[in-house]
């Protein structure tokens, strides 16, 4: 403190009695109009000589030193002007920034002294504005100009840790420089000026452990393997100095703790090599042996261990297991144990860490092994229960010498003494329940009601016939339970919809239930659809089995013309006894909703609204149509029936599909029933003369000549008969067709014999077979014709 007051006297000393002067800036900027006469000086105590301009002002930069110590106020400059003469008619003023409060002028001589202390840090520099004006008239000589006053800063802040003190952690047996935290420390002082702000770190306390950066405060460590087993907590003293570190610079400290946090690089170890354990060979299989223990010196999961028994003699009577909160091996009995078979077992428990750390794998086996040695002890034991506490239900109202239950107890000595059983008197003062002495069964003495007492607590001893004296309790807690009276019912009247649009699985209503029966807080209600109602299609329910139940749709989409209200029985069960069952039906209407599901319409009118058509209107129009469609099919109907009469007027053989005729067609010539023109080539027609009812001689049969024009017709015909005679599909009979070569003319003359002169018994069918496979069907047919008349001849 010396020292900074010394250096404050001595800056003011040089300031004061005019050994330094300000540099002159450049001027800030120009206000006002040009002076041809004057020129203002902006002076600090000693008035340099100035070269006279043509401006109204020129001003510096104005700088006044902080925290100033003196008794007057601090001379911060000088104001002058060419106009001032020495003889007062010139008066300065002074505006802005602390003018009057902080800042005042010598009206008459310009000078300008700061009436306070200031300090950079709350504000570093101050606008203000000056102007001459006259005395007597106070009219401006010269133009308003502005100016600053700038705070000098001087070292007067310490550096500071804002974050201080500071928590750190570090892994032990960390190499050196391993990077710990790094810390910062602000200064107030002007970084700009100077080495004022300027800090420099460095370590006091928690060498040689720990080291710090001068320069960017990072702590790393010092010293190679720092073992957390030997030291955990380190507190280290971290100082930040100014001026670069120099001597007279400011300085504060901060307070650094660092913890070595664990690494696994310690193994357990057992503090003895052989543990001896004892054990009564009435010991239940599962209960607990005895303890052992192996020490870690990690911590946490580091410290973690595990226990296994070495397979060897006794192994696989017994197990072990660890206790998460201690770390005990924890010996356990897994068969039952005889004493007069095997007295003493030996066996080897190994200890290892769980969570091993590679780094350390060449310091050694990380487990360790010893020896345990249990031995069996015959002891006469009371009776043991097979279970720790019993609990049983009974319904309230139960008559008389009903067993709600039983407690069994076992004398597991070699004698095997017979137990007797008896509910302690002391538990039982009402006398509501008697156990029988041999059996253990418990029944009821007194009529049980629920809301005098809901739960009864009783104590079972057996003791052993052989020693009485040996006995074993057991808490037996009995709840009476309330009778279910009430069905279950749907909690409220549920209104419920079905959209047109709807899709399968899609859910339409959730459901609840309510039961009057006690507690309300431990029902169990469950919905399902009776057996009649699964069949159907159209909805389902599905059980949350929280109490309530979803009603799902189980097809896409519904019409309100086909069916306006579906009636869907719920079937609502309790899980009380007895239990009880309600079926209630939801009434689910189909409605019409836009595509969000919202509700539009539920009434089936207005489907039809927008037709303008009544429901009466509509059902007319319908019963019309269903008269015009019968109309139609009973027309239909008859038209088929008789086209069929017609083409079927013969039924003693069907199977030829031979149709009668009253008389022969005209072939080629008859152009009144069908034109043949477009069959043959005009220019091949030839008058023919013949009569066609006649059949006509083969030498006097004429064969016109073929035309090579008829070629494609010949073609296309023979292509016809060779697909009928490939085709196997074909009806085993002759089919009747006119070509451009049948009838009077062609080469196989007439095929019918209708009007034909001769008589069946003189026809000769034999020509026929002549003509080729084509006619062979035919010529089967006729003769077998033929012969059936001669039999019926000779007949």
């Amino acid at each position: 403190m010396i020292t900074r007051n010394c250096l404050l006297l001595f800056l003011w000393f040089l300031f004061d009695k005019g050994l330094l002067t300000p540099l002159q800036s450049p001027p800030h900027r120009k206000l006002g109009k040009e002076h041809p006469g004057g020129i203002v000086r902006l002076l600090r105590n000693v008035q340099p000589s100035f070269q006279r301009v043509k401006r109204g002002w020129v001003w510096n930069q104005f700088f006044v030193l902080e925290e100033y110590m003196g008794s007057d106020p601090q001379y911060v400059g000088k104001l002058h002007t060419d106009l001032d003469k020495g003889d007062t008619i010139v008066k300065y003023t002074l505006s802005g920034d602390g003018a009057g409060s902080i800042f005042t002028i010598d009206k008459t001589t310009g000078d300008i002294h700061a009436l306070r202390r200031l300090d950079r840090e709350e504000k570093p520099f101050y606008t203000l504005r000056a102007q001459a004006v006259d005395t007597e008239t106070g009219r401006p000589l010269e133009p308003e100009s502005e100016f600053v006053i700038k705070v000098q800063d001087i070292n007067d802040n310490e550096p500071k840790f804002l974050d201080g003190p500071y928590t750190a952690s570090v892994p032990e047996m960390s190499p050196v420089g391993t990077y710990v935290m790094q810390i910062s420390a602000t200064d107030a002082d002007d970084p700009t000026y100077g080495n004022s702000a300027r800090v420099v770190y460095s370590i006091l306390q928690g060498q040689p452990y720990f080291s710090v950066d001068p320069k960017t405060g990072v702590i790393r460590t010092a010293l190679l393997n720092m073992d957390r087993e030997v030291k955990e907590q380190y507190q280290v003293l971290i100082q930040a100095k100014d001026m670069g570190g120099q001597l007279g610079g400011l300085a504060g400290t901060t307070t650094v703790n660092i913890t070595l946090a664990d690494v696994n690089d310690n193994p357990p170890r057992f503090p003895k090599s052989i543990f001896h354990l004892r054990l009564p060979e009435s010991s239940r299989v599962g209960s607990s042996v005895g303890r052992i223990k192996a020490h870690d010196p990690d911590a946490g999961k580091n410290a973690e261990i595990e226990y296994s028994i070495v397979p060897g003699d006794g192994g696989n009577m017994f197990d072990i297991t660890t206790n998460e909160h201690t770390q005990d091996g924890i010996l356990t009995l897994k068969k039952p144990l005889d004493f007069e078979t095997k007295k003493a077992y030996t066996f080897k428990v190994e200890a290892s860490n769980a969570h091993l750390d590679h780094r350390f794998h060449a310091f050694g086996p990380y487990k360790d092994t010893a020896t345990v040695k249990i031995n069996i002890l015959d002891v006469d034991e009371p009776p043991v229960f097979t279970k720790p506490s019993y609990t049983m239900d009974v319904y309230e109202d139960t008559p008389v010498g009903i067993i709600i239950g039983a407690v069994t107890a076992q004398d597991l000595d070699a004698g095997s003494s017979p137990v007797r059983y008896s509910i302690d008197w002391k538990s039982e003062l009402d006398g509501y329940f008697e156990i029988d002495p041999v059996e253990g069964t418990i029944t009821t003495k007194e009529l049980l009601d629920r809301e005098n007492m809901a739960q009864h607590n009783i104590s079972i001893v057996a003791t052993k016939v052989n020693n009485p004296v040996l006995s074993s309790k057991v808490a037996v807690i009995v709840h009476v339970l309330d009778v279910n009276e009430f069905p279950p019912e749907l909690s409220i009247p549920y209104d419920t919809f079905v959209c047109e649009n709807s899709k399968t699985n899609q859910l339409i209503q959730t459901v609840s239930a309510k039961d009057r029966d006690l507690p309300p807080a431990g029902q169990k209600f469950y919905f399902k659809l009776p057996p009649e109602a699964t069949t159907k299609h159209n909805f389902t329910v599905y059980d949350y089995g929280n109490n309530t139940a979803g009603i799902l749709t189980k097809r896409n989409g519904y019409s309100r013309r086909m069916q306006e209200i579906y009636f869907l029985p719920v079937v609502i069960e309790d899980s009380g006894y007895p239990v009880q069952s309600s079926t209630t039906t939801l009434n689910i209407r189909v409605c019409g909703c836009d595509t969000d599901g919202t509700l539009l319409s539920c009434n089936v009118e207005a489907i039809f609204l927008p037709v303008g058509l009544s429901t009466g209107a509509l059902i007319a129009i319908l019963v019309c149509i269903i008269i015009l469609l019968v109309i139609v099919v009973l027309y239909v109907g008859l038209r088929r029936q008789k086209r069929k009469e017609t083409l079927m007027t013969s039924k003693e053989d069907i199977r030829d599909n031979v149709i009668q005729y009253d008389d022969e067609g005209g072939g080629e010539e008859d152009t009144h029933a069908f034109d043949m023109g477009t069959l043959r080539n005009p220019k091949v027609i030839t008058d023919n003369t013949f009569r066609r009812d006649v059949k006509p001689e083969a030498e006097t049969c004429p064969k016109p000549p073929i035309s090579q024009e008829n070629a494609d017709i010949r073609d296309f015909i023979h292509q016809r008969l060779q697909e009928n005679d490939i085709n196997s599909n074909a009806p085993p009979y002759d089919s009747l067709a006119t070509y451009a070569y049948e009838g009077d003319g062609s080469v196989a003359e007439s095929l019918s014999s209708i009007e034909s002169l001769a008589t069946d018994a003189d026809e000769d069918y034999d020509y026929f077979r002549e003509w080729g496979p084509r006619f062979k069907t035919l010529a089967g047919i006729f003769e077998e014709h033929e012969s059936h008349l001669e039999k019926t001849d000779k007949l």
